[in-house]
């Protein structure tokens, strides 16, 4: 029996959020106080709702409720925790409540606080709408927390509204989200028309006709889900719209709401219509590698801060559908065990992403704040002045990158696991060809990551600055700086106990209808256990290190008596200056030669000269890539559009007589049908 704390903790949570909502909107000419009520009252509300969600893992059964009934309409909000519900609600509030305090201080700061009020309120109603989409019982409920939610989100992109580039950003993610849950109503529809219930019990029970009706409803779940995920080609909202955002927001779409898309696509793609077909999970892998390689080539072309994590948001997108594409291969296949490994690997990397992510853009947001500008190029030397700042972005920098002990590195070794094991137990050619492809394209981009944080990092935090800006940039406060603090203690954690993150996944899998705990026990742990046994010596081996470090320092510092002479760095016969530094062009340029047929770059250059053009004073150097999906597929598509639009305004002409004439055309349309069906 569900403890009754249990049952009562989310509906707690989510009366919290709209309390603190409605006492922000009370407050609002007291913007210091409804700035605290609001954060203060959400990153509690995350916290009731985290400690509830692990509550429900460590139970090992669901939990059922009923959070609002509407009699006029007889419509009521049914919610269901299961495994994966709480392990995204887990998701939501180990980043939720670190950021709701970070932006205790980052609203407070004079850009935003005439907008704090909307911010606060908006910020709780967009968490709540996360907990709803996470644990709706239903269709209906689902697609009502689906549109708050995007509502929400686009609100708070377009909080800068007086901004150009910050409506359009709005705009766009609007436009390109309502075609996704287009594509999920109909399909809902058409899931619910057999048995005429809405309940996800009855439609996602795996009891689907087989045929092209089941891949066609595969297809549009997949694009409706697909486009919130930012899947590479439904991906071009999310470039516009993280840059345009407040940071803090940007940190919560990209550690929570581009997981609800992956979250559709674990619920209903690979385990809600049955066992998956081959070529589903033969699409779901591609498209993951493909995100997954042009995500961080995009990303390393981008001179933009905020813009650059942006893509690499993408990058991490297609690595957690890598692991899960091999899952619903195997699933395929009928090899439980691989598909174990292969979907513990995808939710352990939605936990990772979303951790390491936060604290990526938290530490960009100190950044923006301190310099009032987003262009790397004009950083430089901010380790000096922000030392916290720029030590914990490392971190996150190292963990994004997938580098040892940290978490990135547990849960990219659990995909090469499943791709590796895959192979050596497998005699199906498709396997042999996909699974080395999948391998090499993960290691792939693992380094080129690595390479991208190399130039993030460097050129933001070391050298000497490169504009006014940057050298009068000051730390961040401490309010800012501890949630960071805590999202790097996480990424520390989520690396060195692995086993115990897959301990509590494995009451996940339980919970998914085609992976019986039995597989846990057998394959599937079997496979993992190189992490069990990396939780138990990694501690000893770090600790030995760091003591090992201290003694050698200590010995160092107990031998060198004389003093520290300081000498100006060698400049090459050339004095040192913010001009002769490397520059994010000149680190990326390499990059750009080598996949020029991905960039397909325009360059130009432009010496300006008094005397002769051999001799310069001055030379102007412009590079751009070729945006690949907006020339060739969103733009026709646009223009299409448009024109057909256009035609179509014949039909609005402003005559009452052409609208009487449609009208009669249609009854006299409707007769004949009914009169042709008897």
């Amino acid at each position: 029996m569900i403890p009754f704390a249990l049952a009562t903790g989310l509906p707690a949570a989510l009366a919290i959020r709209i309390g603190a909502f409605a006492l922000t909107l009370v407050l609002f000419r007291r913007r210091d106080h409804a700035r605290r009520v609001a954060f203060i009252g959400s990153a509690l509300a995350s916290a009731v709702t985290g400690l509830t969600a692990m509550a429900v893992l460590d139970a090992g059964a669901p939990v059922h409720g009923t959070l609002l009934v509407h009699r006029a309409s007889q419509f009521a909000f049914t919610y269901t925790v299961d495994g994966l519900a709480a392990w995204f609600l887990v998701v939501l509030s180990v980043v939720g409540a670190p950021i709701a305090i970070y932006s205790l201080g980052y609203v407070a700061h004079p850009h935003f606080r005439d907008r704090s009020v909307f911010l606060g309120a908006t910020f709780n109603l967009l968490l709540g709408a996360f907990e709803l989409v996470f644990v709706a019982a239903d269709a209906i409920a689902f697609l009502f927390a689906w549109e708050l939610m995007t509502l929400a989100t686009a609100a708070l992109v377009a909080t800068e509204h007086e901004a150009g580039a910050s409506r359009r950003a709005a705009f766009l993610y609007l436009v390109v989200s309502h075609v996704g849950t287009g594509c999920l109503i109909v399909a809902f529809l058409t899931l619910a028309s057999p048995s005429g219930s809405v309940s996800f019990a009855d439609l996602l029970s795996g009891a689907v006709a087989p045929g092209r009706m089941r891949d066609a409803l595969f297809a549009l779940f997949f694009v409706g889900f697909g486009v919130k995920a930012g899947i590479i080609p439904l991906h071009i909202w999310l470039p516009e719209a993280h840059p345009a955002a407040p940071t803090s927001i940007s940190a919560l779409m990209s550690g929570v709401a581009i997981k609800t898309g992956i979250y559709g696509i674990v619920r209903v793609c690979a385990f809600g219509l049955g066992v998956p077909r081959l070529s589903w999970g033969v699409l779901v892998l591609a498209l993951g590698g493909l995100s997954a390689v042009l995500g961080v080539l995009y990303a390393l072309m981008q001179h933009d801060l905020k813009r650059l994590l942006a893509y690499h948001s993408i990058e991490n997108i297609g690595i957690i559908l890598m692991g899960l594409g091999t899952g619903m291969i195997a699933l395929a296949y009928g090899r439980g065990e691989l598909a174990w490994i292969g979907v513990a690997a995808s939710l352990y990397h939605v936990l990772n992403h979303a951790v390491f992510k936060a604290l990526l853009f938290l530490g960009a947001g100190d950044v923006v704040m301190a310099t009032g500008t987003r262009q790397i190029e004009r950083f430089g030397g901010l380790l000096r002045r922000m030392p916290w700042t720029g030590a914990l972005f490392l971190i996150g920098a190292m963990a994004i990158s997938g580098l040892p002990p940290l978490n990135g590195f547990a849960s990219e070794w659990l995909t090469f696991q499943a791709f590796l094991f895959g192979f050596r137990g497998s005699s199906e050619p498709l396997v042999h060809f996909l699974f080395p492809i999948g391998g090499a394209l993960l290691a792939l981009t693992t380094a080129l990551a690595a390479a991208c944080f190399v130039k993030a990092f460097g050129i933001t935090f070391l050298a000497r600055p490169r504009s006014e800006a940057a050298a009068d940039a000051h730390e961040a406060p401490a309010v800012m700086l501890i949630p960071q603090a805590w999202l790097v203690a996480l990424c520390v954690a989520l690396g060195i106990f692995p086993g115990a993150v897959l301990r509590v996944l494995g009451g996940v899998m339980s919970s998914l209808p085609l992976l019986p705990h039995s597989e846990l026990a057998r394959g599937g742990w079997g496979m993992a256990s190189g992490l069990e046994s990396f939780d138990q010596v990694v501690p000893v081996v770090l600790l030995a290190v760091v003591l090992g470090g201290v003694f050698v320092a200590s010995l160092i510092a107990a031998r060198s008596g004389a003093a520290v002479r300081r000498v100006p760095t060698w400049g090459c016969g050339g004095e040192l200056s913010p001009q002769t530094e490397y520059t994010a062009t000149a680190f990326s340029k390499p990059l750009m030669m080598i996949f020029g047929a991905v960039y397909r770059p325009t360059r130009q250059v432009e010496a300006l000269g008094e005397i002769s053009p051999y001799f310069p004073q001055e030379v102007r150097y412009h590079a751009e890539i070729e945006p690949t999906f907006e020339r060739y597929v969103y733009g026709p598509l646009l223009r299409a559009v448009l024109r057909v639009a256009d035609g179509l305004k014949v039909l609005q002409a402003g005559s009452l007589h052409a609208y009487l004439a449609y009208v009669i055309a249609l009854v006299v349309w409707l007769v004949l049908l009914v009169w042709l069906r008897g």
